[in-house]
């Protein structure tokens, strides 16, 4: 029988503190405590809603802990290298939410000390890791269904909901851009889902086209990007209508040499109810395949990854790369 094993949560200042914590628990782990520092207050309301029976414990003892083996955090973008470099050096591993850094310096330093420390360092892109569809999407594609993948589009639209957005939302500083913040989720499925290594950003752009009293803020971007093995095209935005009843309508294409697959993430728009539609086509049929009920299996993979030292979740340096490459695109990025 495997050890159960202990976390921790330190960074509310985010939404995704929620499913980080949630799907670990489910995935059979125990939150030892949780600290309650944001700088959004309605998080840690929200937080406690969901978790009422979790304890409130001082960040220094969560981390300092010995018998806490590993700790998550949506902290803000720019705080999440020095708690996972505080967290590393205290010999735990970490998940975080994206992105995990907003800078090169960042991200060199998380990538020394997780290999002067040993530990694990990896992110949660959890518009691959909490998307049923794409659980079944990887299993096709690994089986041949579509041939193999020669070239991936991915939509990343997002709702603003400006009203009840933190300051440090709109800093670029705090949250790194457009392109390292979104646009990371789809990079991340790029080099999945092509089976590649590595990729070169083409081209880059980004705008502000909705929000002209908030000048340094961007509401639009998009990347060309490039692997040895695939192509790629990449869109995000924060334009969602408040009548499409979800946030985003999260898309992903892959176009294979013997089929293709789309994925509705989120909303079958106008059509079946629901989330996690897939829909295949290739030399044996066209169908839509419900994947509702997938089971979640990164966080599953990522614990047994704390026990036994392995990288089933995540290839080892596969959250570095693709953060680095956000950050190039977005560094790159010319303004439209």
């Amino acid at each position: 029988m495997s050890r159960k094993l202990r976390f921790a949560a330190v960074g509310l200042d985010h939404r995704h503190i929620y499913h980080l914590v949630g799907e670990n628990i489910a995935a059979g782990a125990e939150c030892a405590g949780y600290c309650p520092q944001t700088d959004d207050p309605r998080v840690l309301e929200g937080f406690r809603d969901r978790f009422p029976n979790l304890r409130s414990v001082d960040r220094e003892r969560l981390i300092n802990d010995p018998s806490i083996d590993f700790v998550v955090s949506a902290a803000i973008p720019r705080d999440r290298p020095g708690i996972a470099v505080e967290v590393m050096r205290a010999g735990k591993d970490v998940m975080v939410d994206k992105p995990g850094a907003v800078n090169t310096h960042q991200v060199e330093q998380i990538a020394r000390v997780a290999a002067e420390t040993g530990r694990i360092f990896s992110i949660c892109f959890s518009e691959r890791f909490v998307v049923r569809a794409c659980e079944v999407a990887a299993r096709l594609v690994a089986a041949g269904e579509i041939g193999r993948v020669v070239q991936v589009t991915g939509f990343g639209p997002h709702r603003l909901n400006r009203a009840i957005r933190p300051a440090w939302f709109f800093d670029p500083a705090a949250y790194g851009g457009i392109l390292t913040d979104i646009a990371s989720h789809q990079i991340d499925q790029f080099l999945f889902f092509t089976g590649s290594a590595d990729a070169e950003i083409v081209a880059a752009a980004t705008a502000n086209r909705a929000l002209p009293d908030m000048p340094a803020f961007e509401d639009f971007g998009e990347i060309l990007l490039r692997s040895d093995k695939a192509s790629g095209f990449i869109r995000v935005d924060w334009y969602t209508p408040d009548g499409l009843p979800t946030w985003g309508d999260g898309r992903l294409f892959l176009l294979g040499t013997e089929g293709y697959i789309e994925l509705r993430k989120y909303v079958d728009i106008d059509g079946r109810p629901g989330a996690d539609h897939l829909f295949i086509s290739n030399r044996d049929s066209t169908r839509h395949i419900d994947a509702s009920v997938e089971p979640l299996t990164y966080f599953t993979r990522f614990q047994d990854d704390v026990r036994q030292r392995t990288d089933t979740a995540m290839p080892a340096g596969h959250a570095l790369k693709v953060t680095q490459l956000a950050i190039d695109a977005q560094g790159m990025a010319k303004t439209i």
